[in-house]
């Protein structure tokens, strides 16, 4: 283990040169408080407890902290590890500040959202140890909402070859693995609902509200809840969500899908939805040309096809055969022939 740690910290420092000052900062943040952590609580200041939370403590300033409080090497190495990527995939798209705006949407809302679960949970158990006992920290939450950012700039690309894993199934599988541990009571309940709870506040935040260039939120297809899941359950799961997305839209929480339509295009109607993106389109254009060339390539190496030299060949060998002079015998047998053709027409019809 010793060995490997050298190239880990070199690989690392330097996907860490490339990036701005904001991966910067906030890995040294999280390096920072895990070292205090040694010799003070940390968790008890800075995570998201849901008693301190809620009135009259109003511990407000943990719902910005807690993402970056680490108390195990394991969970620092996966929060670096996810700052870096952070760095290199999304921030060249976005930009440090939208990279810093998502990081704290995604951390304030793990922060609420679980901070409210458990306290249904105290409502419904009245066990007092779900406000005081329990600890929200660490960066399983913006963990979940990176693959989520992922999925829906580069879902279509290949994680795992054998078996083959593509991104956009990245995000439920490692919820379904975390579930499968805290069934086995081998991870708490704070890791698997900070993890959930950063699935669906950044999906819900790129979905909607994220502003750029062509307006706000992403509204493709390929970026819709039930994608999420596998295809035979997308049909129950998509229905189910466009009932919430109704609801949701009724209060004014989301705002309705508009479609424009560009009458005036030379060729035909075109529909556009807002925050759908001109590049992905293009991006899976070229996966689906690169896939036809591909089978088309497979299907031209099973079969040998004859060359146009070879066919010539042939033609002229036909052409050197064939005399010049027709056959005196085969004139002489033709008018026999026609005669017997035209006796056997002329011939009576039987009664």
């Amino acid at each position: 283990m010793r060995r490997y740690l050298p190239v880990a910290r070199q690989h690392f420092l330097a996907a860490l040169a490339g990036t701005s000052v904001v991966v910067k900062s906030l890995s040294a943040a999280a390096v920072l408080l895990y070292l205090l952590s040694f010799g003070l609580d940390t968790a008890y200041g800075l995570a998201v407890t849901p008693g301190y939370l809620l009135p009259p403590n109003f511990w407000v300033w943990t719902l910005l902290t807690h993402g970056l409080v680490e108390q195990r090497a394991w969970g620092l190495a996966a929060a670096l590890a996810t700052l870096g990527a952070a760095g290199r995939l999304l921030e060249p798209l976005w930009g440090a500040l939208e990279l810093l705006v998502f990081f704290a949407v995604v951390n304030i809302s793990v922060g609420l959202l679980a901070a409210l679960a458990y306290f249904l949970t105290y409502v419904a158990s009245f066990h007092l140890d779900y406000l005081f006992a329990v600890r929200i920290h660490g960066g399983l939450g913006f963990l979940g909402g990176v693959l989520v950012a992922l999925k829906q700039t580069m879902g279509d690309s290949t994680v795992l070859k054998v078996p083959q894993v593509r991104m956009k199934a990245v995000p439920m599988l490692l919820l379904l693995l975390l579930a499968l541990l805290r069934l086995a009571a081998l991870v708490e309940s704070n890791v698997l609902a900070s993890y959930g709870f950063g699935l669906l506040s950044s999906w819900v935040y790129l979905r909607f509200y994220q502003r750029h260039s062509r307006g706000r939120g992403d509204m493709s297809d390929h970026f819709a809840f039930a994608t999420f899941f596998p295809e035979i359950l997308q049909p129950v799961v998509g229905l189910v969500a466009n009932l919430v997305h109704g609801v949701l839209v009724k209060v004014r929480v989301c705002r309705k899908t508009v479609k424009r339509y560009d009458v005036g295009a030379p060729s035909s109607i075109t529909i556009s939805l807002p925050g759908t993106d001109p590049q992905d389109a293009e991006r899976r254009r070229q996966l689906a040309l690169k896939a036809l060339n591909e089978r088309l390539k497979r299907v031209e190496d099973q079969s040998a096809w004859p060359s146009m030299e070879d066919e010539e060949e042939e033609a002229a060998a036909a052409k050197a055969d064939t005399p010049l002079l027709p056959d005196p015998g085969a004139a002489s047998k033709s008018p026999g022939q026609e005669s017997n053709l035209i006796s056997f027409q002329d011939a009576p019809a039987q009664l």
